[in-house]
């Protein structure tokens, strides 16, 4: 088996990083960073999104595993306590996959020629560069609503918990093919109007954002922040690769909410 670390850069990380090298090149696996059968991600949730977007084109090849150095992070399986157990399961053990959803987006421009893809983990937000945002949402190809107000938020199950979550959007279990979009700061008022509430699309529905009257927008991907110009779409919908979590024990996700949130 091949594998690759990745850590979040700080001493410990480093630290636990090269020790689980050093333990499972002992056991006889190759250290391959550029196509590994499962990447380590060792640091915190925003290590494991910088490892999925550095293989986001081998997710069909690769699994990945967390380990959290810091408090315990929503994608972590495992504490430094567990290194030994840890390697030992990649080592010796025949791992289980669970699949999560991705998202799509898809950004489409006034003089056409070539759209700009992109996959996310967790969300994709939009915003205006200045002003008062105002767009118009599209659902399934019918319109929906002309937002008004700081902009939105387009999440995965799995990132329900992330920003959208701050943002009072559910909580969604990953086994549901969906994407959720959730308001940021909307305008509703006499002559204004949104609907207020959280969305949440099927795998089969997509979303479509269509400017009013700016043209050049703020997009988020996950921990990304691009500047795009002279935008005439942008398309959001359940993308058809999914990210591969190795698991080497039982960690149900509502445990994993619970943990997360809830426990001390």
């Amino acid at each position: 088996m091949k594998f690759a670390i990745t850590s979040k850069g700080d001493t410990e990380s480093n630290i636990w990083m090269h020790k689980m090298r050093s333990y499972l090149q002992d056991f006889g696996l190759v250290y391959d960073e550029a196509q590994p059968d499962i990447v380590i991600s060792v640091g915190g949730d925003g290590t494991l999104l910088y490892a999925f977007h550095r293989y986001s084109s081998r997710l069909d090849r690769t699994a990945f595993v967390g380990v959290h150095t810091g408090h315990l992070g929503f994608y972590a399986d495992w504490v430094p306590d567990e290194i030994e157990e840890l390697v030992d399961a990649i080592a010796h053990k025949t791992y289980t996959t669970v699949d999560y959803p991705l998202l799509e987006v898809m950004i489409a421009y006034e003089h056409g020629g070539h759209e700009t893809r992109y996959l996310a983990l967790n969300e994709s937000t939009v915003k205006c560069v200045d002003g008062t945002f105002v767009i118009d949402v599209e659902i399934n190809g019918r319109h929906f609503e002309r937002f008004r107000g700081d902009g939105l938020c387009l999440a995965t199950p799995s990132g329900s918990t992330a920003y959208n979550k701050a943002l009072g959007g559910a909580i969604v279990h990953p086994s549901l093919q969906s994407i959720q979009l959730t308001e940021m700061a909307s305008i509703n008022n006499k002559v204004f109007r949104t609907i207020g509430s959280p969305l949440i699309l099927p795998g089969h529905h997509t979303c479509v954002l269509r400017p009013v009257r700016q043209k050049d927008f703020l997009v988020t991907v996950d921990h990304l922040t691009l500047l795009h110009k002279e935008v005439r779409s942008i398309q959001y919908r359940v993308a058809k690769e999914k990210i591969r979590f190795a698991r080497f024990r039982p960690f149900p996700f509502w445990k994993r909410v619970h943990d997360s949130f809830i426990s001390d």
